[in-house]
């Protein structure tokens, strides 16, 4: 992959788990400066694009995944604006300024196509960016992810309304007491073993770099996000990954997604939405992957 800037370091002095890729940061003209983690595959391998969830980041979200995937693909994990070291911007937050920051940063790394892999938020980012940039996208993996993120009307009103309220707020001390706590954690990779004075540490330090004022507006975004009345456009390689003990995102919501799009596939993982903290969810993601690249 193309070099554009010099390898960044973990702030704080905390190390990330074993196997997380230093990461560097690369400027998107008229977009403003993210920051992306790599690892180089096979020699002529296809890219799996990584697309973290609300209150994560890149790193946060694929901790396990970087070394299984990288013995069959190029890998990139940008961290999404607002989240970790992403894109900082004044304007309000949207999911298709997401999709057009990622595929902005395709363009900077010199890549022309992607297996776009959407977890949670990150699933309607990779669906803007099929519908934004069919060109760049070869196939899709949707993983505890849905067409819509709040489906039933009047959880979306509360929820969007909310949000609303949140994101209106300058005060960082206004929005940490209004922030919804016990959804957030829900959302959110947990330790999985590890001391805590290591993987907890850095997922602690991982978070301090949010700007909590976008991520809000993320909360807000990812609420009013529907895509039924085009979902059953998508024409690419699909695999909608199914978490079936979700709480998060229900598996019924999941699974409407995959049966709105004609070319999906169905898998299930037997976990909940924090699966992604797991190394158990490495295979599931790395054989979708494979099926989708496959029928590339």
């Amino acid at each position: 992959m193309t070099a554009i800037a010099a390898p960044s370091v973990e702030s704080d002095g905390v190390p990330g788990p074993p196997g997380l890729p230093l990461g560097r940061r690369v400027e998107l003209p008229g977009r403003g400066r993210t920051f992306v983690r790599e690892v180089a595959g096979p020699p002529g391998a296809p890219t799996v694009l990584l697309l973290h969830g609300w209150i994560a980041s890149g790193g946060l979200n694929w901790f396990t995944v970087f070394g299984p995937l990288s013995e069959h693909f190029n890998v990139i994990a940008p961290d999404l604006r607002g989240h970790g070291r992403g894109i900082r911007s004044g304007r309000r937050f949207t999911l298709a300024d997401c999709a057009d920051d990622v595929a902005a940063l395709c363009d900077a790394l010199g890549i022309d196509s992607v297996i776009a892999v959407g977890y949670s938020m990150g699933g309607p980012v990779a669906q803007l960016l099929w519908r934004q940039h069919p060109d760049l996208v070869d196939g899709l993996v949707l993983c505890a992810t849905g067409q819509a993120i709040v489906p039933v009307l009047h959880q979306r009103v509360l929820f969007t309304s909310a949000m609303g309220v949140v994101a209106g707020t300058t005060r960082m001390s206004q929005i940490i007491t209004k922030l919804p706590r016990s959804w957030a954690r829900r959302m959110l990779p947990q330790h999985t073993g590890a001391r805590p004075d290591t993987l907890q540490a850095w997922a602690a330090a991982e978070m301090r770099r949010h700007n909590w004022r976008m991520l809000i507006e993320a909360g807000h975004a990812s609420g009013n996000y529907n895509a039924h009345r085009w979902i059953h456009e998508v024409d690419v390689p699909t695999v909608a990954l199914i978490t079936t003990k979700d709480r998060a995102i229900s598996p019924m919501l999941q699974a409407r997604m995959a049966l709105s799009i004609p070319t999906a596939q169905i898998r299930r993982i037997e976990d909940g939405h924090l699966v992604c903290a797991s190394q158990d969810f490495a295979p599931p993601l790395v054989d979708a992957c494979l099926e989708v690249a496959a029928g590339c």
